[in-house]
């Protein structure tokens, strides 16, 4: 049940603290608070619930407040309520207009966070939350240069310049081998004989040898081994899938004699599918002698990731989500994310179409990959008068100018920006490893890590801004400027010199 509440209207100076004083108006998590438009999507929130009775589901801030938190600090979900229990400022940001001292929500919450707001939610509030900061700077510029705009309103041009780009968002799962997916699916399988055969022992006194001890030193006999013979791993992996085959028929003999498979948890019944199919793949690939299949299963635990091949230097293969993204003016969204592979140049003209629902016109340039340059898409963008960025197709040139190649170099300079947009939400924020185990938990991760990356570039320039209307207003900024122009001249007076 979501219970309707009263918008908080609470500010950073009305906050209750047992200690006295007010929360300081320029913290960034009240800054935060500030810019997120938490009453717009509550309604969206609340339909989940349709239950009438029971306790009342948190609110739509502290839940959403939670996931930001979390992926800000990059915290546990223990550590995440640790931190809000003793932090008034994170109190104040998911929503509570007084300091306590006890725990606002248990850490296994978090889940249920992650499963009720949706990835298109977050989607949605980050293109909301950017274009409210797009629509006050062309305000800005409207006041500025009005005359200029209205011309350019008559006229509606391409404007900006749009980057587009796909990586990998990889699980946190071990390195999946055929040998070790086996070893496992045959453990579990043996942990399920042994629940089926106590529930019908009575009826039938010799329960099945699975040959368990045997079956593990043999896969640990290879498994050790720092070199191993492809002849030698062949072996292995048909004892481990004649051992699997085994154990199966053994389960099935069991439900013939009484058994019933209600006697297993969702996971054990779950567990048990997954690993008929992991041995169905196997089996395949061993009587094939092929290395791939379709649809993959990589994690016995996750059987919705898929083996993502991307050709990098480092990591040829990598295990997660695959998601292409667009980038402008500093602000990156998700666009398009599966955990089958695919081919990101298809999502070209979608991305652009969206980019010009989004501002209102076509971007002047798009600035992409060779994957994306095919001639289908060079075309489209010819016909909407938008320059794509690369080299044409064909023969090169034999002479290239010098305005060809400083173009060229510029092109690439900018879509360097996406690659650091990457970089750092695999090195700073959770990109790089998604800690989350269900593929609709995970998806909302990842997009909670595309919003907080724009809430931290937000931040930061308001923070800049606060910094240069600072020294304006005093007079250090007109010391600074006029030390910086007399380097530049004694830069430029060393260079006559030197070329002289």
């Amino acid at each position: 049940m979501y219970r309707k509440q009263k918008q908080q209207d609470t500010q950073a100076e009305e906050f209750e603290l047992p200690f006295g004083g007010k929360l300081a108006a320029d913290n960034r998590w009240v800054i935060l608070a500030k810019i997120i438009p938490w009453t717009e999507f509550v309604a969206e929130y609340a339909a989940i619930f349709t239950e009438v009775l029971g306790a009342p589901a948190k609110t739509f801030r502290m839940a959403l407040g939670a996931l930001i938190i979390k992926e800000k600090l990059g915290t546990s979900d223990r550590e995440t309520v640790e931190q809000i229990r003793e932090n008034p400022y994170l109190q104040y940001f998911i929503g509570m207009s007084a300091y306590s001292n006890h725990s606002p929500f248990d850490p296994s919450m978090l889940v249920h966070f992650r499963e009720r707001i949706d990835m298109n939610l977050v989607n949605r509030l980050n293109q909301k939350i950017v274009k409210q900061v797009l629509e006050s700077q062309e305000e800005e510029e409207v006041k500025a240069k009005k005359s200029e705009v209205e011309d350019s309103k008559s006229e509606v041009k391409n404007r900006g310049k749009l980057i587009l780009d796909a990586s990998c968002a990889p699980a946190d799962i071990s390195y999946p081998t055929d040998l070790g997916l086996l070893n496992q699916a045959r453990k579990h399988t043996e942990t399920i004989i042994d629940i089926l055969y106590n529930s019908v022992k009575v009826k039938n006194s010799n329960k099945p040898r699975t040959y368990r001890k045997i079956a593990r030193k043999e896969y640990l006999l290879v498994a050790r081994k720092k070199k191993v013979k492809s002849a030698e791993r062949r072996k292995a992996i048909k004892k481990q899938l004649q051992y699997i085959k085994r154990n199966l028929a053994y389960i099935q003999q069991l439900m013939n004699a009484g058994a019933s498979l209600l006697e297993l948890s969702n996971r054990q019944y779950k567990m048990l599918l997954v690993v008929a199919e992991v041995y169905r793949q196997q089996l395949w690939l061993y009587e094939h002698e092929k290395r791939s299949i379709e649809d993959r299963i990589v994690s016995l635990s996750q059987p919705h990731i898929r083996p993502i091949v991307r050709g990098k230097a480092a990591k040829n293969t990598e295990f997660g989500a695959k998601f292409s993204a667009s980038y402008f003016n500093g602000y990156v969204f998700l666009d398009h994310i599966s955990w089958d592979n695919f081919n990101e140049s298809g999502d070209l003209k979608s991305q652009v179409e969206a980019y010009k629902n989004y501002t209102g016109y076509y971007p002047e340039s798009v600035h992409v990959d060779k994957i994306y340059r095919n001639r289908e898409n060079r075309d489209w963008c010819k016909e909407r008068g938008i320059r794509i960025s690369g080299p044409p197709l064909g023969r090169p040139p034999k002479n290239v100018s010098k305005e060809t190649k400083k173009q060229a170099q510029e092109d690439e300079r900018i879509r360097n920006s996406i690659e650091g947009k990457f970089g750092q939400g695999k090195r700073r924020f959770s990109l790089g490893r998604v800690m989350a185990k269900l593929p609709h938990t995970s998806l909302t991760s990842i997009a909670i890590s595309f919003l907080v990356m724009n809430l931290s570039t937000l931040l930061s320039r308001l923070l800049w801004g606060f910094f240069c209307q600072f020294f304006r207003i005093t007079s250090f900024f007109p010391w600074f400027i006029s030390e910086i122009d007399y380097l530049v001249k004694f830069r430029q007076q060393k260079l006559i010199f030197i070329s002289a």
